[in-house]
């Protein structure tokens, strides 16, 4: 082959790698863009129906989605907005209002900000309102175009909800909620929380003049869907433009999915965590080890990024500690291991340092025992031990309860990769006591 259509080859081929990044990259951060949802396709049915009666028929609605952190909420709200836009009927027929328990966190400040996302500020101006209800009415009202079949409807997306209910009085979930409940301006009111107990936390007006109807995204998909969702993530499109790199492309994520280290690690994702959002970071890591020169995935780039999404970042701390606070934190561990997990004080600690030194004077460096208390004090402030809760703290420093927030499998882990370890104190760190 030619030097020149060498070069034109690996053109190409970086063209297609650069055009790979651009689309699954864009998968992996706005999973909302794609086609369609994974395991929320029952609750997706209902809500895009409760959205589709307020926003073409004005019936006031209102409901909760409640599920864990990274189960979708948000996901599932934006994706059936994205779909429902898509009609001109509601496209032309609805205001939408986005609420944010940590960004509004009072009413005050909400009703501003409902304010400004109906562009109603110039309506307002410099008006003085009775209450907060008063000024809610005349906000709404001054979106009617006539009787209740022709007023504009509203809907509300309470983020962080169960903050709103922390509220004074609740005053805004009231309102908002009697308005859904009366025959005023037709509005929807969507609350995305991940607490459970969310009911419970409504004062009693508030709680009757909610809907009840309660959305629960609880990721309940099995682990071959799992692995067929990974699959179609990675892959390329029909549409992509370069046909023949595509075909290699999902062709090599065929194989590298009939590997068993990759099965083994996904095992362990599905395990640890069903949240997508840990997936697609593990994905968008593998994917960054793709260049012109290795231009496929492969099961080591998989490895690779997995110990990079579970890094353990106290660990990492005991990496970067001095010799000295290295072996105040082995000593700390014999104690664990002598007084079975009793929590131990600077005194106890001391002790068990020395008499280390002086079975070791020739290779170990002895320090002063202010020294050592400042090593003791530093690894209290990087949060690797702290004192015991409940117990006095008028005691001398010396004799203060501390319990050790390492455990052994973390200590003898940072043993093997502790830089310039000292022999000495790597057979103390192995050591077992008697």
């Amino acid at each position: 082959m030619s030097k020149r259509k060498l070069k034109e080859d690996n053109f190409t081929n970086g063209e297609c790698i650069s055009k790979v990044h651009r689309i699954l990259r864009e998968r992996f951060r706005h999973p909302g863009s794609s086609a369609k949802l994974f395991g929320i396709e029952l609750q997706y049915k209902h809500l895009a129906e409760l959205l589709k009666r307020t926003a073409i028929h004005g019936e006031s609605n209102s409901a909760l989605i409640i599920g864990p952190r990274g189960s979708g909420k948000t996901l599932l709200i934006s994706y059936t907005l994205k779909k429902l836009m898509e009609l001109k009927q509601v496209r032309d027929n609805i205001l939408c209002v986005h609420l944010n328990g940590l960004l509004q966190t009072n009413d005050k400040i909400a009703l501003k900000e409902i304010t400004r996302q109906l562009d109603l500020e110039n309506v307002v101006g410099d008006k003085v309102f009775g209450s907060f209800a008063e000024n809610l009415a005349f906000l709404l009202e001054a979106l009617k175009r006539g009787d209740r079949a022709h007023s504009c409807p509203v809907l509300f997306i309470l983020e962080e909800f169960d903050l709103f209910v922390h509220h004074k009085n609740q005053t805004l979930l009231y309102n908002l909620f009697d308005i859904s409940q009366s025959a005023q301006t037709p509005i929807a009111v969507i609350g995305l929380t991940c607490r459970l107990d969310i009911l419970e936390l409504m004062e009693k007006r508030v709680k009757s003049r909610f809907s009840h109807r309660q959305i629960y995204l609880m990721n309940s998909f099995d682990f071959k869907k799992y692995v067929n969702f990974c699959k179609e993530q990675l892959s390329l499109p029909p549409e992509f433009a370069e046909k023949n790199f595509a075909q290699k492309w999902n062709k090599n994520v065929q194989h590298l999915f009939e590997d068993k280290i990759m099965q083994d690690v996904l095992q362990d994702q599905f395990h640890y965590s069903k949240d997508l959002r840990s997936l697609y970071m593990l994905l968008m890591l593998a994917l960054s080890s793709v260049t012109s020169s290795h231009p496929y995935i492969s099961t080591s780039d998989i490895l690779e990024a997995s110990k990079l999404c579970r890094v353990d970042s106290k660990a990492n701390i005991v990496h970067g500690l001095s010799v000295l606070e290295f072996c105040l934190i082995i000593a700390m561990k014999h104690l664990n291991d002598i007084y079975d997990g009793e929590p131990f004080n600077f005194q106890m600690v001391y002790n068990e340092y020395q008499k280390f030194v002086q079975r070791k004077a020739h290779t170990v460096y002895s320090f002063e025992k202010p020294v050592v208390m400042k090593a003791f004090e530093h690894l209290q402030q990087l949060e690797l031990i702290k004192p015991v809760e409940g117990i006095s703290t008028c005691a001398q420093k010396e004799y203060l309860l501390m319990k050790l927030l390492l455990d052994n499998s973390q200590i003898m882990d940072a043993v093997q990769v502790y830089p310039n370890c000292p022999t000495d104190v790597k057979q103390w760190a192995t050591s077992s006591l008697n």
